[in-house]
Order: structure tokens, then sequence, then C-alpha cells
């Protein structure tokens, strides 16, 4: 193998994987809103269903928030795009010595973090607000205005990119010549400037519309209490999500999609026309192609290959949910699920021996050798823990009696009479117990005299 082909080789494969990491994980999320888990996953397949955009559009929330978007969308065009073309066409007439200034101030809201915008711009229209003394419910304060003018702040510096592209392939020979004609400078841009800039609006309008749609930094302060299609995306991930969130990205895939191929049609055909015009004045038509070679031509257009890939997954799809018995799938699924619950509950076989090992009940009772269950072991330890062993405990006859000998050691009646055994305990107890008995009795102190003191 030649270095050419390795080379060749090596550049595919490094292109392949490059569009794999792109449009893998769309790939993947469009699957998942077609299985019927409430999860979104690809594995394991449970059934294919539509009913994920079903829940999408009962989902009053986040339909909210899709239109809040689609209007806060449609304000940062009208207001970036303006912005944009007037900051490319001052740049143009400024002179050259300051247009790099110029150029750098312009520009200089893209490099500002999404979160410092929208906290500036919310400060900045409260204290207009505060100065003018106005109430909570005026425009300084509405969700939808800030919105639109904190997206605008950087999105119109976006726009204006896009204008320098095409102003600079513009000959301003013609706006000149039109001076020169008499034409005012109002018509030299409606009739000479407009139009040329006009493929450069519409992708300017297309640009600001998808970064104001999936704008979070700036959007998440200044809505204040209004909400959008992203701020809702963000709260429905800390609580968990389900697949309708994957059927609006298949949603928004197709509709852009769409979009690109209706743009790449309509620049074909100004090409066409284009052509048509260049040769000879347009008089003379090109000559028709052959069938077979039209037919190659349609389908080395891009747009036309992405059509007909788009046409075939939308009518494959269609067919699926209109022949699909959903339902008899979910009824398989749950019953293949409930089998697979009582194979973890099912009882011990010689094949699964381990099965219960840990189940608490096994400390109630054990087998012995013989199969038996073993009533000793388990009598022997039954009670162990009982409070009332501390009262009464059977043993031998030794036991016993060590048992009554401490029995009432801590009774208070054994200071007034303690039994004796034997004769001897009776006489060397008896007499010192009666020669102290009353010696703290008060009658004694009136019997005492000589007499008391002779005897």
């Amino acid at each position: 193998m030649s270095s050419a082909r390795i080379l060749q080789a090596m550049v595919g494969l490094y292109i392949f994987a490059f569009f794999a990491y792109l449009f893998g994980p769309l790939i993947l999320m469009s699957i998942t809103a077609f299985n019927s888990s409430g999860f979104p996953r690809v594995s394991p397949w449970d059934c294919f269903t539509g009913e994920w955009f079903i829940k999408l559009s009962q989902d009053a929330t986040l339909m909210e928030g899709l239109r809040n978007s689609l209007f806060i969308g449609l304000g940062v065009v009208a207001l970036s795009v303006p912005i944009g073309l007037a900051a490319a066409i001052m740049l143009t007439q400024v002179h050259r010595s300051i247009r790099s200034i110029y150029y750098t101030i312009i520009v200089s809201p893209i490099l500002v973090p999404g979160v410092v915008l929208g906290i500036s711009t919310l400060i900045f229209w409260d204290r207009l607000g505060t100065m003018f003394d106005a109430s909570y419910k005026s425009f300084f304060y509405d969700g939808f205005f800030l919105t639109v003018v904190g997206q605008s702040t950087f999105i119109s510096a976006y726009c204006m990119l896009v204008f320098i592209a095409r102003l600079q392939r513009f000959d301003t020979a013609q706006e000149e010549a039109a001076l020169d004609l008499g034409a005012t400078h109002a018509q030299t841009f409606r009739k000479i400037l407009l139009p040329f800039m006009k493929p450069a609006i519409f992708s300017a309008a297309v640009l600001a519309f998808l970064a104001s749609f999936e704008n979070y930094n700036t959007t998440v302060f200044t809505v204040i209490s209004e909400s959008t299609l992203t701020t809702v995306l963000a709260s429905k991930v800390r609580y968990g999500i389900d697949p309708s969130i994957s059927a609006l990205a298949v949603i928004i895939v197709a509709l852009t999609l769409i979009g690109a191929i209706a743009f790449e049609f309509m620049k074909q055909r100004e090409m066409r026309e284009a052509r048509a015009q260049t040769m000879e004045g347009g008089a003379v038509a090109a000559p028709a192609p052959a069938s077979r070679q039209a037919l190659a031509g349609a389908f080395a257009n891009p747009a036309m290959a992405m059509m007909v890939l788009v046409t075939i997954a939308g009518l494959g799809m269609a067919y699926m949910l209109t022949t699909y018995d959903t339902h008899g799938c979910k009824v398989r699924v749950l019953e293949e699920k409930r089998l697979k619950q009582q194979e973890f509950v099912a009882p011990t076989t010689p094949e699964r021996p381990f099965k219960d090992v840990f189940d608490p009940q096994n400390l109630l009772g054990t087998t012995t050798q013989g199969g038996k269950p073993g009533d000793d072991q388990q009598k022997q330890y039954q009670g162990i823990f009982d409070p009332q062993n501390l009262q009464s405990q059977s043993g031998t006859e030794e036991e016993e009696s060590g048992t009554k000998q401490y029995q009432g050691i801590f009774d208070p009646g054994n200071l007034k009479s303690q039994a004796g055994t034997g004769e001897e305990e009776s006489q060397t107890e008896e007499a010192p117990t009666k020669q102290y008995q009353g010696i703290f009795d008060p009658n004694n102190l009136r019997n005492s005299g000589p007499e008391s003191a002779t005897d």
C-alpha cells in the first residue's frame, strides 16, 4: 500500500471520527425518544412508541418556556440585525487609523461572560427604574424586555461579523455611480446595498435566533420571574428527565434539517439563475442534460441526499407508529420483568444453593447434618437475652444454694434480725445483742442512780 493510500485512509478515518463525535449524541438522543422506557436510554430496548411526543405537548411548563423562547428570539432578531448592520457599515466609513479601535470596542461584548452581561443588564435597568421612580410593572422590570436587551448586547456583534464578511466583497464604485447619477443616500442604500446584503441579512437573522434560543447564562438573570426553554430544561435536569426531552430534541433537529435543506435549495436556484444570466445575457438556455446525468447530479447534491434521507426516515417512523402494537409489547415487557422478580424470591434449588444465604430468617433455625431442624441448638440460645434470666436461673443443687446464699443480701430487714445456726452462734450473738439493745433508750437517764450503779 502506498503512502498516498495510507494518508487518504487516515484522513477518512479522522473525518468519520469527527462527525461521529458531533452527531453521535444527537442520533442516540433521537433513538431514545421512541423507547417506551421511563428513562432516556437506548439499551435495553423495551418497545417502539410515540407517546413521548404526546406527553411533550401536554407539558404546560415546557410549552410555555418554548413559546417565550420563540418570542424572545424574534425580538432579539429584530434588534440585533439592524444594530449589527449599522455597526458593519460604520466600520467601512470610519478612518483607517481608528478602525481597529472601533472594531475592538464593537466585538468586546462577545468576550464578556454571559453571567456578567446578565447581572450588569439587570442592575443597569434597575437603577434607571429607580431614577425615574418607575413601578415594578413597567418595562424596566419586565423579564422579556430585559432578556431581549441583554442578549442583543453580544448577539449584535455576531451579526456584525457576518455583515463585515459580506461587505468585503462589495464594490463601492456602484454607490459612487448611483450618487453621481442623482440618487440620494437612502435610495442608494435601498436599491444597491440592501439587495447585495440580503443573503447576509438572512444568515445573520438565523444566527441571532439560534443564539438567543439556546442562551442560558444571560437569560437566567434577566428573565426574572418568567421562564424560557433553556431555564425549564435546566430545572428539569435537577429532578430527573424523561424521554419527552428527547422528543423535543428530535423536533428541533428535524426543523433544523428542514431549514438547512430549504436554504441549500434556494442557494442552488440562485446559482442557476446567475449562470443563466451570464450566458449571452440570459437569452440562450443551457442544454437539458440526459436523464441519467440529471439523476446522478441530483444525488450528488448534498441537499437532495439529505432530503431523501429525512423523507425515508419520516415515512418509516410513520409506518411503525401506525402498525406497531405498542400496548401488547408493554404487556409482554411487564410480564418478563415480573418473572425475573419471581426468580429472585423463588425457593432454593440445588442449582442455586446460595440463593437465600443472607435471609434474616436463617438466624431463627439451623439444620443438622441429617437435614432435620436442630431444635437443641435453637433452644440453647433462644432466650439468652431475656431479662427474666437475671431473676431465675436453672442449674444444679450447688448453683441453687449459691443463689439462695446471696438472694436477700440487700434486704433492709437484715439489719433488724439475722438468723444464725448452731448453739455457738446463739451464745455468742445473743449476749452482745442484749447488752447494747437499749443503749439509746431515753428512759435509761431516769433510772440511773446509786442503786442502779451498785446493781
